[in-house]
């Protein structure tokens, strides 16, 4: 099933390239507005700095999209304001924005909406992109170098056999406890720096987790997937029961990789995955 959609979707991609051409021609430098993290670094590492007239208030990668002008919030963009900048084509994703998808369709604007849930639709995504605005050529560059460095990573974590590979629990919040499931891009990318998910069996991508089944489970590394505060190592440590757990014992919590590397569907998810192979095998 997942080979059929891999073949439609590039079926579907090249035929997106070849239908493009004649908006091409009308429209010779395009007019982009961004209104996702994600897309945003997308368009950048296309090499799409000059077309992007706006972005939302979230997007602040690279720092050059921070000097782009705003046009809302992530969950709630300004439609007045994207209507008046005069947009070619608007790039958004899913969940969350989906009724400010509908809104823009209805008024006649150009949408695409990236919301890729593993690194392969990711690609599908980039060439999506790169077609819509003319930058087929740096999109292989883009993922050529992502594959590079999961080619990488993976080349030394082959030979490790399965009972020898840590056990991992992703904590992207404290209260109430949140993790990554089987389903999620923090699984694949644990699976691919040689780790072991404790939470591969949660029904949703990102669901809830009772700290119960934590200590259960035993994790060898804990990852938090947020920065803030210097305390979050200790205070790991101090919740009741936790002590015992191998990750607290033997100082392997963290909480100094960028969540952003890890939770971005975007063209840093392969700095993401070094920087978590580099916490599950330091030496």
């Amino acid at each position: 099933m997942k080979k059929q959609f891999l073949l439609i979707s590039f079926i579907l991609t090249n035929f997106l390239c070849v239908n493009i051409q004649s908006f091409s021609a009308e429209v010779p430098k395009l007019r982009i507005i961004s209104l996702a993290p994600s897309t945003t670094e997308i368009l950048f590492a296309l090499d799409l700095d000059e077309e992007i007239i706006g972005v939302s208030a979230f997007c602040d990668y690279p720092p050059k999209a921070r000097e782009k002008e705003k046009v809302g919030t992530f969950s709630q963009p300004n439609i007045e304001r994207i209507l008046s900048l005069k947009p070619d084509i608007i790039f958004c994703t899913g969940l969350e924005q989906a009724p400010a998808v509908r809104e823009l369709r209805q008024l006649n604007l150009k949408v695409y909406v990236s919301d890729p849930v593993n690194i392969d639709e990711l690609f599908i995504s980039i060439k999506d992109i790169a077609c819509l605005t003319h930058k087929e050529k740096e999109a292989e560059e883009l993922i050529k170098k992502m594959k590079v460095k999961i080619e990488e990573i993976n080349s030394k974590i082959k030979l490790i056999p399965q009972e020898k590979r840590p056990k991992v629990f992703v904590e992207i919040w404290h209260d109430p406890l949140m993790t990554a499931g089987k389903d999620s891009f923090i699984n694949e990318l644990l699976i691919l720096a040689g780790g072991m998910n404790i939470a591969y069996d949660t029904k949703r991508p990102y669901s809830y987790f009772s700290p119960e089944q934590v200590i259960a489970r035993n994790p060898d590394r804990i990852i938090l997937g947020y920065m803030s505060g210097k305390d979050n190592q200790t205070k790991v440590g101090e919740r009741f029961g936790w002590k015992g757990i191998n990750a607290v014992k033997n100082n392997r919590v963290y909480n100094d990789i960028n969540p952003d590397l890890f939770l971005r569907p975007g063209p840093r998810l392969t700095e993401g995955l070094e920087e978590i192979y580099k916490r599950l095998y330091p030496k």
